[in-house]
C-alpha cells in the first residue's frame, strides 16, 4: 500500500528569527511581527527551509522575504516543534537585529508591526511563540 502525501510523517525543517531593533523615536527595544493573511495571524517571520539550505541562512533569507530587512543574527533561541498538516515540524530560530530594509508588502505577509516586548507577546496568535521573546529579553 502506498502512503499519501497527507500521511508523510518526515520531519517539515523550517527557520526563522526574533527580529528587533531599538526604536527611533526613544531606544527602546522593539520586536517585529509579520501578519499572514492566509492563516490571518500574528507570528515570527519564518518559513520552510529548501532542501540542502543552511537554518540560519534560511532563516535570514524568510526574514528579508517576509519584512524587507537585512538582519544581523545572534545567538540561537530554542526550537520550537508542533504539528503542521498532520506532519511533525521543527522551527530553529535566531535573535536577529534588524539592520536595514523597507517593508512592502507582498502575497505571504501583508502587514508587520514593531512592538513593545509585552505588546508583541500579546499579539503573537500562537501561545508557543511568546516563549522565544521570553528568550531574546536578557540578550
Amino acid at each position: 500500500m502506498t502512503a499519501s502525501p497527507d500521511s508523510d510523517n518526515t520531519l517539515i525543517q523550517a527557520a526563522g528569527c526574533v527580529l528587533w531593533r531599538r526604536s527611533p523615536v526613544d531606544g527602546e527595544l522593539e520586536i517585529c511581527l509579520v501578519h499572514r493573511p492566509k492563516y490571518d495571524d500574528w507570528s515570527h517571520p519564518k518559513g520552510k527551509l529548501k532542501r540542502g539550505e543552511d537554518p540560519l541562512t534560511g532563516a535570514l533569507r524568510e526574514v528579508e522575504e517576509e519584512t524587507g530587512y537585512t538582519a544581523d543574527p545572534g545567538v540561537e533561541l530554542p526550537s520550537i516543534r508542533y504539528m503542521a498538516n498532520g506532519r511533525p515540524k521543527q522551527v530553529r530560530y535566531w535573535a536577529a537585529e534588524a539592520t536595514e530594509g523597507r517593508f512592502v508588502p507582498n502575497d505571504e505577509v501583508d502587514r508587520i508591526l514593531w512592538l513593545s516586548p509585552a505588546a508583541a507577546r500579546s499579539r503573537l496568535t500562537q501561545y508557543r511563540d511568546r516563549t522565544l521573546i521570553d528568550e531574546l529579553l536578557p540578550l
